[in-house]
């Protein structure tokens, strides 16, 4: 953000007198163009990427951090940058080599497992991602589909890195799956494994990413906060309680930043105070799951963890929580309940036994295991194409 994109920012939330001045620099679902306090671990990528810039591919290779860590922010900044540079994303689908065309170019793309689960999704992600021609989303099927991917790369000049994104995570495309995919134009891509573990089997190269230092979880706070909040409504020392309390998870961080924002602002607080980040806290669960697991999820399961939010399931057995919902919305509480066991097997939320008074199977309920107030806020507030912490 220039300069001049900040003054703006912070006069208009004078002239709203509003804590948050914009509430997409607080989300932790939405990355900075250039992560903050990552520089050795870019360093140790491009290392790993060196031959791409003799216009070779390189051999396959692992990002691997704990949640919160930041891998999805690092992989999406340098492969926009990279990409910048070396791709050829603005060249339409095509066979055919023009004259003074033909210069050799690598594109970089990171999918997102979590929102690609099927061969259609993917190969139309990647065709997407590969050229500005419109690809469609019916009325083609799968195998035209990888047709046409064949077609990108039936020059000798085009190749492409392929970063996989949450290959580990439950419910979404495995890596060996999109490796398996990518067969027909393997002689043209290499690929990336983004994720917490690194795939199984896996003999290629690693790069590991920690958890981010106190400092550094300091310094990634108050960038957000410098730009999504007015200035002066959050202490320093505030930021800092934050940041111990987040032990190093980004994540948990941000989101208890803007859980503490929409506290505050509910509250009609001229500023954000103690309180207010103590509920914030508080409101994010222990070891929980990234915020965008549930909004990947489809749009009639999210509206079921909208109401599961919103209906007191505290003590209350599942059977009982899908009826309540089921009052609520137009799903029966059959499909309610078969969608709360799904959502529990994906790990977006946890079935959580409740004590029984006798010998029998004792029943159980289900909780949100991702920050609440920022999922509900999110759902109905997309965020931008702004992308890393």
């Amino acid at each position: 953000m220039n300069l001049q994109d900040r003054i703006d920012r912070r006069r208009s939330a004078h002239q709203e007198q509003s804590i948050v001045v914009d509430w997409t620099h607080l989300s932790p679902v939405v990355h900075r163009p250039e992560p903050i306090g990552r520089g050795p671990v870019l360093e140790q990528l491009l290392d790993a990427l060196e031959p791409v810039f003799d216009d070779e591919l390189p051999d396959p290779v692992a990002i691997v951090g704990p949640p919160g860590s930041g891998t999805s922010a690092i992989v999406t900044a340098l492969f926009d940058a990279l990409d910048d540079r070396l791709g050829d994303s603005s060249r339409p689908i095509e066979t055919t080599t023009r004259a003074g065309d033909a210069s050799p170019s690598t594109s970089f793309v990171a999918i997102d497992a979590r929102r690609v689960e099927s061969a259609f999704a993917f190969y139309r992600t990647l065709l997407s991602a590969l050229s500005s021609t419109p690809v469609p989303e019916s009325g083609i099927g799968t195998g035209e589909l990888r047709d046409r991917l064949r077609e990108r790369f039936d020059r000798p000049d085009r190749r492409a890195v392929v970063a996989i994104d949450h290959h580990d995570e439950p419910e979404t495309l495995a890596y060996d799956r999109a490796r398996t995919l990518l067969e027909p134009v393997a002689e043209h891509v290499s690929t990336v494994a983004v994720g917490q573990r690194e795939p199984e089997g896996w003999t290629g190269e690693t790069v590991l990413v920690p958890a981010y230092r106190h400092h550094e979880l300091v310094d990634v706070l108050t960038d957000r906060a410098s730009t999504g909040l007015a200035a002066g409504v959050l202490d320093h020392e505030l930021v800092r309680d934050l940041a111990v309390w987040a032990d190093g998870n980004a994540h948990d961080g941000l989101a208890a930043l803007f859980t503490a924002g929409f506290v505050a602002t509910e509250a009609e607080a001229d500023r954000i105070d103690t309180e207010h980040v103590q509920k914030a806290m508080a409101a994010v669960p222990n070891e929980s799951v990234h915020v965008d697991r549930a909004l990947a999820v489809s749009k009639t399961r999210q509206q079921v963890l909208l109401e599961l939010v919103s209906v007191e399931a505290r003590d209350r057995p599942i059977r009982e929580v899908a009826a309540a919902i089921s009052d609520r919305s137009d799903l029966t509480t059959g499909t309610v309940k078969r969608f709360l066991y799904e959502l529990a097997d994906r790990g977006v939320i946890e079935r959580v036994q409740l004590p029984g008074s006798g010998s029998g199977r004792r029943p159980s309920t289900v909780e949100p295991r991702f920050p609440t107030t920022v999922f509900q806020s999110l759902s109905s507030r997309p965020a931008t194409d702004i992308a890393g912490y």
